[in-house]
């Protein structure tokens, strides 16, 4: 099929989208996957093709493999060499102008070609990159055919799930040959009032004329979004820039009444640069920005606009559950949408440049992000990752990373690298410099840090229990000065003696907690701390059946803690800026403490599926004005069965438990205590929880013993979507019995159907040990739930999904699409 490029440029600034230079180049792709015992890592008239759209990921459409070379780390399922190609025509009148073409991520080791011309390679899957095609096209009704190769083949080359293809979006940029550059723009706010901010604004303007040309370039500030757009002040300059050449102006604009981007009430501005020749608008580039003031105190922690903020963030891998790492902005807007309601302001972009559209989400939903670049240096983690390629390509990599984020008001932290293996040595220092250099170089409004682990080994044994006890010293590049934040990896035990080993440098903890939980499992006995494996290195042979691990906050890792714990102490004290946790959700690959079978984490407080754990309402009864009472576990056990029962509460003094009408005790939270326990037999029948303040309810809440399975529910995140081949649907999936109680212990296989303009693009229960397909069409629930994910086509209508499951009455939902 045949794309046709045209681009529409608007002037009308009363709407909310400005001119756009690109458009969407994600339709109609063919695709091979290469055998390579039959096709040898080439293509040819013989080669078969499918047709599809990206983003897409082909390691997700695979069958889980014990023998991987991707290896459990990397979520057993297989890389190798994938082809893409595309024909597309030009029109004509474009043959004067530049059309380039942007990959926001293609993972890895890229090559393209445009009509038998090689454009070039980039290894790094996760930094976009752009080509200028223009020298190789043909324009109106002749076509053109663009081919991508991507190999993933070499294995592993990642300690977590990679996923393989062009998994992020593909534009077509068409602009004048003077025109403002890729990444062009620079906007920051070096002063900041309740009054006025100044804005001061970079802008690099490429021209690729053969002659010199003059223009006048003019950048307007606006406000607002549609109809409530306002135009609040702007600046011109004429240039004379010379033929083939770059040329950098500065403009400053002063806003009076800045209204303050902030996590709860993220504003944003919009810069428009236009460049006019003879008065004609020739090009237009729009950067969203932020107007905040922030810095991180030695006594205060974090401020941001004047006022103390802790920051609650979570660390993120970069995939979206069953969809893989094929990115799509719905389904990270989900994701943000439930870690925000749990109280998360942060976000850890671990352990890579992420997609732009999570950064454009984080600044709209107001997120404090910690951007971060490397996972490794020049020493391999793992044989074939991306120390491989460090030489040649950090510099370009690291600087295209700043040059794209450098604008988002997300962006308060830059992190150069996660638990490095070089940061033990003193070429780790060298190379810290260095990147520390490159990002002054590109951005100094903003700290940088290194995720160490730790920055200080002390002379602990629940630190050195992973380390050699010789090795107690300070880290290497946290006792350089080189960062402006001292960022700690795990080692909460020494988090209070931060000021003692760094008395001029903040704190920041990069990494903390990993706990370990399977949603809806529990353990007998609840308070006693596990630490599974018992240490990173040495294999672990114990565990649970099925490789369940509690949900109870009781099984860590050895390097971390139980959530309860870090918090406790990050909350204590206003110098502890904050926390990253790992993780916000399970991902895919990794699966500590166990190896095959499981194939994905257990770390998340969210679940692969999207449901939260129980530790997540621990979060949101601290980081949340909600009023908060949730108690588990289930109330489905064998008579007589001694169960532990928890409660996580808020804004109470006490909570009541009573079972079958009768009390079991009152409970209080002494000293800092985050949740009560009571110990009692099981009993059939209904727990109830009396939350209550000064002697008054504050809330109350049931469990009650389900029947047998009989039923399913279907409720969707959105019942309305857009009819635009990209939105979602989320559709959970609840096993009730007949009074409408979840079947906690239900694990039935369901079956999905689908009529209309849609089609089901993921399926998952959070189960990390299932190697069911996530791009099937059933899928078995884990303890009483699983979800389906249900995409639109571009025709608007109904969309109506059927679940069905062996001796239970299927349910029928209808979505829309329009």
């Amino acid at each position: 099929m045949l794309a046709v490029i045209t681009l529409f440029i608007s002037c009308n600034k009363n709407e909310e989208a400005f001119s756009s230079r690109k458009v969407s180049f994600n339709s109609d792709w063919s695709f091979h996957l290469n055998d390579s015992i039959v096709d040898k890592d080439t293509i040819d008239a013989a080669t078969k093709w499918r047709t599809l759209n990206v983003p897409h990921d082909w390691s997700i459409e695979g069958k889980f493999d014990e023998k991987s070379p991707a290896g459990y780390g990397g979520g057993s399922l297989n890389g190798g060499l994938g082809w893409y190609k595309k024909t597309f025509k030009v029109a004509a009148e474009d043959s004067t102008k530049i059309t380039s073409i942007t990959f926001d991520g293609v993972y890895r080791n890229s090559e393209v070609w445009i009509n038998g011309h090689y454009l070039g390679k980039r290894p790094n899957g996760y930094i976009g990159f752009q080509y200028d095609m223009s020298p190789y096209l043909n324009y109106g009704e002749k076509t053109n055919e663009i081919i991508v190769k991507v190999d993933n083949s070499k294995q592993p080359n990642s300690r977590w799930y990679s996923g393989s293809g062009i998994f992020r979006n593909v534009w077509i940029e068409t602009t004048d040959k003077l025109h403002v550059a890729q990444w062009g723009t620079y906007v920051t706010t070096p002063k900041v009032t309740a009054e006025k901010a100044s804005v001061a604004i970079e802008t690099t303007i490429q021209n690729q004329n053969k002659e010199a040309k003059k223009a006048t370039v003019t950048t307007t500030i606006f406000y607002g979004t549609g109809n409530d757009l306002r135009r609040i002040e702007s600046a011109s300059q004429e240039i004379a820039i010379g033929a083939n050449a770059n040329q950098a102006i500065k403009q400053d604009i002063e806003v009076g009444n800045p209204v303050l981007w902030s996590v709860d009430k993220p504003e944003l501005y919009t810069a428009v640069t236009e460049i006019l020749v003879d008065k004609k608008v020739v090009d237009e580039y729009k950067t969203n920005f932020g107007i905040r003031d922030f810095k991180f105190d030695l006594d205060k922690g974090f401020l941001l606009n004047g006022k103390q903020v802790k920051i609650k963030g979570v660390c993120m891998h970069h995939d979206l559950g069953p969809l893989g790492s094929a990115i799509n902005t719905r389904a990270i807007a989900r994701q943000l949408e439930i870690l925000k309601e749990m109280g998360v302001n942060g976000i850890r972009t671990s352990h890579n440049p992420p997609a732009p559209e999570l950064l454009d989400l984080c600044d709209k939903m107001g997120f404090i992000v910690m951007d971060e670049a490397f996972d490794m240096w020049k020493t391999n983690k793992t044989k074939y990752d991306y120390a491989n390629d460090w030489d040649k390509w950090h510099k370009k990599d690291l600087i295209d990373q700043l040059l794209r984020d450098r604008n988002h008001a997300s962006v308060f932290i830059w992190s150069i690298g996660n638990e490095i293996p070089d940061q033990w040595s003193e070429t780790g220092v060298q190379i810290a410099k260095e990147l520390a250099g490159i990002v002054r170089d590109y951005d100094k409004t903003r700290p940088l840090t290194a995720a160490m682990n730790p920055p200080v080994n002390m002379n602990m044994d629940e630190v050195t229990l992973q380390f050699e006890k010789k090795n107690v010293q300070v880290n290497p590049i946290a006792a350089s000065g080189v960062l402006d934040l001292i960022g700690y990896n795990y080692a909460h035990q020494t988090y209070e003696h931060h000021k003692e080993y760094f008395p001029k440098t903040p704190f920041i903890a990069t990494e903390t907690t990993s706990g370990l939980q399977t949603r809806g499992y529990y353990d007998n006995v609840s308070d006693v701390v596990k630490k599974w494996p018992v240490r990173w290195d040495l294999k672990f042979t114990d565990g649970n059946p099925g490789n369940t691990v509690s949900a109870y906050d009781q099984v860590q890792a050895p390097w971390g803690s139980t959530h309860e714990a870090t918090w406790k102490v990050i909350k204590k004290h206003d110098y502890l800026s904050g926390m990253y946790i790992w993780t916000g959700f399970d991902y895919i690959g990794e699966p500590t403490p166990y190896e095959w079978p499981s194939v994905s984490s257990y770390f998340g407080i969210v679940d692969l599926a999207g449901f939260p754990k129980d530790v997540y309402y621990m979060y949101q009864s601290e980081w949340t004005d909600k009023t908060v009472l949730h108690i588990f576990p289930h109330w489905n056990w064998k008579a007589g069965k001694t169960v532990d029962v928890w409660a996580y509460y808020n804004k109470a003094d006490e909570v009541e438990l009573f079972l079958n009408g009768k009390s079991v005790g009152i409970r209080s939270k002494k000293g800092d205590d985050l949740h009560v326990m009571w110990r009692i037999p099981y009993q059939a029948g209904t727990l109830k929880a009396i939350s209550r303040k000064n002697g008054k309810t504050v809330l109350e809440t049931e469990i009650k013993t389900a029947g047998n399975p009989e039923n399913l529910k279907l409720t969707a995140d959105r019942s309305t979507i857009k009819a635009d081949g990209n939105d979602l649907s989320f559709v959970t999936v609840d096993i009730l019995d007949a009074n409408g109680t979840l079947a906690p212990n239900a694990n039935n296989e369901i079956n999905f159907s689908l009529k209309g303009n849609g089609k089901i693009v993921g399926v998952c229960s959070g189960d990390p040990v299932s190697h069911e397909s996530y791009k099937g069409s059933k899928h078995t629930a884990l303890n009483g739930k699983c979800l389906v994910i249900v995409q639109s086509d571009f025709k608007s209508g109904r969309v109506e999904l059927t679940a069905n499951a062996k001796g239970l009455k299927s349910a029928t939902i209808v979505i829309t699409a329009e």
